[in-house]
């Protein structure tokens, strides 16, 4: 066997592509291996989200360089730096052996053969017409306890500090038919829990014009999955029906990050977001009339050019009115080729450093809190994998809190009732009270 290692940077759909290339590799003998050492083939899937993505990248190379010129291991550059900068890739790092874009993973085994035939670099950075998921192998099965599964693909918002539109194309989703066929090929494989991913995943559309919520049905029906979630979404797009969704499909879990970005209307319209601060308070008291015990998460950008002290205030404001279970937060960077990059008004980057850490502040004491409040409660946690300390599995809550408990290694991939019984920095402990749990989840007041 062929050995692959695979490098994986950015979002959750970055990892769905990574295990889809793996599968795709498979036929040709590649099997996965956790290091670059030793290995025939390496990829680094990229993302280009944020700052000095590319240089990251170049570094990586660097690194990798030598096992090239050692042990002739073949180097791929795969997602969205390379969609965006694949000339410049081959151009700065001319060892590289295949560059390909996140449309063009299908045609992975024919870069790779027409590289290993010495005919040179093979470059795809194509948004080709034929659909990439047409020329997939099935799942390969090994997933483990949760699974993702992307249901749609590139985004038509053109958020002014966005590059998502330039490197992954146009808004696509997936025939539901398909997307049916590949969670009971999950669910077949071990899979209890299915997260749904798109650049704007609540945009995802059947062919007779059904929304999300129709899709989420859909999937609950399929017996021996216990849990759905999807990321990530967008204001604009939460509609009735998803909303809904979420009062009546137990198994949709409680939980939803929803982006903001700001609490300014200025900054939201100079950001293209297309909704105001009041429409993403609506949809809150919408979500959370639908079902009580749902938390949300979100992302903020501070420092956007033009954000005044007012408009940063009002993002503190909007926190502090909605509060969050988790968030994301980061400073803005200039993205090339995006609209906001070429604002004058960019901010300096102290008045930034000051802000974010003023952001993160507030953001952590209302995750602590959220935490916090669970210590006592009995909730159903999905044990995934084996923990750091011997008889200790790790799984999810349904809010997407992190739970240990100490539990035989066959629990895992069971969902089972769980009293919390302390925090930590970064995940809750607790104690398993009910192994009869399986078999549909009890709503948690």
């Amino acid at each position: 066997m062929k050995k692959l290692h695979i490098k994986t940077y950015g979002c959750q759909m970055n990892v769905y592509d990574s295990a889809r290339m793996a599968d795709v590799l498979a036929p040709l003998g590649y099997a996965p291996v956790d290091a670059p050492d030793g290995a025939d083939l390496v990829i680094l899937n990229t993302c280009h989200i944020r700052e000095k993505a590319s240089e990251k990248v170049f570094s990586e190379l660097g690194r990798l360089r030598p096992l090239k010129e050692r042990d002739g291991t073949m180097l791929a550059v795969a997602g969205c730096v390379a969609q965006a900068e694949g000339a410049e890739i081959l151009a700065r790092a001319p060892y590289v052996d295949v560059v390909l874009g996140p449309q063009a993973y299908h045609r992975l085994p024919e870069l790779v053969a027409r590289a290993a035939r010495g005919a040179g670099a093979a470059l795809d950075t194509d948004f080709p017409v034929d659909v990439k998921f047409d020329h997939l192998p099935a799942p390969s099965g090994n997933q483990g306890p949760s699974a993702f599964l992307t249901i749609q693909e590139g985004c038509d918002k053109f958020c002014t500090f966005c590059v998502v539109p330039y490197t992954r194309g146009a808004e696509f989703s997936r025939d539901a038919a398909a997307i049916e066929r590949e969670a009971r090929a999950l669910v077949e494989g071990g899979a209890r829990e299915i997260t749904l991913l798109g650049q704007n995943v609540n945009a995802w559309h059947g062919s007779d014009g059904e929304g999300l919520g129709s899709l989420v049905r859909r999937l609950a029906r399929i017996d021996g999955l216990e849990r759905l979630r999807y990321t990530t979404s967008h204001p604009r797009d939460m509609d009735d029906g998803l909303i809904a969704a979420h009062a009546e499909e137990p198994k949709l879990m409680p939980f939803l990050h929803l982006p903001v970005q700001s609490g300014s209307d200025a900054i939201l319209d100079a950001m293209n977001r297309g909704h105001t601060v009041a429409k993403f308070h609506e949809i809150v008291a919408r979500l959370r009339a639908a079902r009580r015990d749902i938390a949300l998460s979100s992302d903020f950008i501070v420092g956007f050019p033009g954000e005044s002290d007012a408009d940063f205030a009002r993002t503190l404001d909007l926190v502090r009115e909605v509060k969050f279970a988790q968030a994301f937060s980061f400073k803005y960077s200039p993205r090339p080729g995006t609209p906001a990059a070429l604002i004058d008004r960019q901010v300096p980057e102290p008045v930034k450093d000051a802000r974010l850490a003023e952001l993160q502040a507030l953001l952590k004491v209302q995750q602590d809190a959220f935490n916090a409040a669970t210590v006592g409660r009995t909730v159903p946690v999905l044990y995934e994998r084996a923990g750091r300390n011997p008889g200790q599995l790790v799984g999810k809550s349904p809010w997407l809190q992190a739970v240990h408990a100490l539990a035989p290694a066959a629990h895992a991939g069971r969902v089972l009732a769980t009293k919390i019984t302390a925090v930590a920095p970064n995940s809750l402990s607790g104690t398993i009270v009910d192994s009869q749990l399986d078999g549909g989840e009890r709503r948690s007041a």
